[in-house]
């Protein structure tokens, strides 16, 4: 299937900003892939070039790669180009919704276009908040592999953000079950593959201090990420749809937890599950 030229929807602005079409071609490069299986402790002799890549990781390509002018206090690249300029201090990816078409082959070029698609401005519970959305088409030799949907929401800073309580979640009879613990090494070091520089993930004082966070912050694709993993090592069949929405936050050095449940349909239904039983994620996989 090849892509369809992408547009722009005339009636989204932020001010002077008008969303604009971007489009970004690399190598879908053995070495970052191998380097993710390092973090997930996977063998990495299980990749190699020509073989698929597993589904998510494309998220370790097509990445925003600033000048280190143009990061702002926040460690984000500052406001405006492909995101409109929006203002409000706290910048979180809320949720994504993406359909596997082919897998992507490691070790050949791929381009991804995307555009903005959405934004919307609202008053919640914590006040004025801005939700963008943006959708990413890749394709390989011509062929539409992936599409994406994005969703990042902004909300303005506010007070500080209490930390998990006791333990006390229990997993669910019959669903698969993994216990996550993260530390400041794994998450600098997806930090790192992912490059982002958001201080939240690795800088304990600023994010405790400037955002009001009880520690570190997990990252949601990180999240997601361990979710999609715990459903495609549990599954015979490739995936073929993968959604996720953020719930709560999860900070370090609290644990979590992974839970799959499978459908008779191909269907797996997957939550990120903090330490005091708040439900952090909520995901759907499809395989077929």
């Amino acid at each position: 299937m090849a892509a369809e030229p992408m547009d722009v929807n005339p009636d989204i602005r932020y001010g002077d900003w008008t969303p604009s079409v971007e489009t970004v071609t690399e190598a879908i490069d053995l070495s970052q892939v191998r380097k993710f299986a390092g973090v997930l402790d996977l063998d990495e002799r299980a990749f190699e070039e020509g073989t698929a890549l597993p589904p998510m990781w494309h998220w370790l390509f097509f990445l925003h790669r600033a000048p280190t002018a143009q990061i702002g206090p926040d460690g984000h690249p500052r406001r405006g180009g492909f995101f409109p300029p929006i203002e409000l201090q706290r910048r979180m990816f809320a949720g994504e919704q993406t359909i596997f078409h082919a897998p992507l082959r490691i070790g050949q070029s791929a381009t991804r276009t995307g555009t903005i698609t959405r934004l919307d401005e609202k008053e919640g519970r914590s006040g004025r908040m801005v939700l963008a959305s943006a959708h990413y088409r890749i394709e390989q030799a011509g062929e539409l592999c992936v599409e994406d949907t994005h969703d990042i929401v902004y909300i303005a800073g506010g007070g500080a953000t209490p930390a998990p309580g006791p333990d006390s979640f229990t997993p669910p009879d019959g669903a698969w079950h993994r216990e996550i613990k993260t530390d400041p090494v794994i998450l600098f070091r997806f930090s790192a593959l992912s490059f982002n520089s958001h201080r939240i993930h690795y800088d304990a004082d600023y994010a405790q201090n400037e955002e009001g966070y009880p520690g570190l912050v997990v990252h949601g694709p990180l999240t997601a990420l361990f979710l999609s993993e715990l459903a495609r090592t549990h599954m015979d069949t490739p995936m073929t749809q993968f959604s996720f929405r953020g719930r709560a936050p999860i900070f370090e050095p609290w644990p979590f937890h992974l839970v799959g449940q499978p459908g008779d349909d191909g269907t797996v239904e997957l939550q990120a599950v903090r330490n005091d039983a708040t439900i952090a994620m909520t995901a759907t996989a499809q395989f077929g």
